[in-house]
């Protein structure tokens, strides 16, 4: 996930997606559900990128246990190796990896489950909270961006340009903060790369450990953020400034050198996209 975020106007290329209607007296309709009975591939793939100096390589393929369905629940774990190993991908400056012992895993649905607004929804929980490093992420991204994997001639856009743009729907920053998360958007400065990642969001206190739905959804032109259902925060005006497909992310980072014990585990029960039809 990126900390800085653009708006710049273009034309893009819109890929295939349901209608959305923002008219709320239409009831919702599911049109993506995924609720991990197995490792579904036509809806995720790994998304090995190397950003914000994350100290850990993703590795493919749930690679060191990384990565496994258990009794329907998708489980992501940050891992320590006993040795160090070569991480052979570069961040956006033509840096490569350097070698770690810290593993973890990211996947999304870039190329396979894309959608223009609506609602996005995961039912999940962490093992462990407020430890210093820790990063676990459920969010979206714009279809066009221009980072592995890049499977289309569409997807040369840099975030977060529109077409690239990005919506945090949950993060838990272990360095900052115990039984919260921070949900919200980032803000273009119009520079690739570079954005207000602060001013339009907010802290949100919850318990972590317990399974809760972390969701975003436009209304009108609002992008309104909820827990289990209820309202939490809410981008005024500001849904219009997303109106390219986008694809959902899950991740779990260690952003900072801080020593972590054992490894952390975040569990997602499900995933859905809704639309008003």
């Amino acid at each position: 996930m990126h900390f800085l975020m653009i708006i710049s106007v273009i034309f893009f290329q819109l890929l295939p997606c349901s209608t959305y209607n923002p008219d709320s007296t239409k009831k919702w309709e599911v049109d993506f559900f995924d609720d991990f009975n197995f490792f579904d591939s036509n809806n995720w793939q790994d998304q090995l990128v190397w950003v914000n100096d994350e100290v850990h390589c993703y590795v493919e393929k749930g690679k060191y246990n990384t990565l496994r369905i258990k009794d329907g629940i998708l489980e992501m774990r940050v891992i320590q190796l006993d040795s160090t190993i070569d991480c052979d991908y570069f961040d956006k400056h033509g840096n490569l990896h350097p070698p770690t012992s810290f593993v973890s895993s990211r996947i999304c649905t870039k190329n396979k489950q894309e959608f223009i607004k609506g609602r996005w929804t995961a039912r999940l929980r962490l093992q462990t909270n407020g430890e210093p490093s820790q990063f676990p992420a459920w969010w979206i991204l714009g279809a066009n961006n221009d980072e592995y994997p890049v499977q289309e001639e569409n997807e040369s856009i840099c975030w977060p340009k529109t077409g690239s743009g990005e919506i945090d729907i949950f993060e838990h920053h272990g360095d900052h903060m115990k039984n919260a998360y921070t949900t919200g958007r980032i803000v273009n400065l119009l520079e690739c790369d570079k954005g207000d990642w602060w001013s339009k969001r907010t802290n949100v206190e919850s318990q972590l450990e317990k399974f809760h739905e972390y969701s975003v959804e436009w209304e009108g032109s609002d992008l309104v953020y909820r827990l289990d259902g209820e309202e939490v925060y809410r981008n005024l005006g500001d849904g219009d400034l997303y109106p390219e497909p986008m694809f959902a992310i899950l991740n779990y980072a260690k952003i900072t050198n801080y020593d972590m014990t054992g490894e952390w585990l975040m569990e997602v029960d499900w995933v859905k996209h809704e639309f008003r039809k």
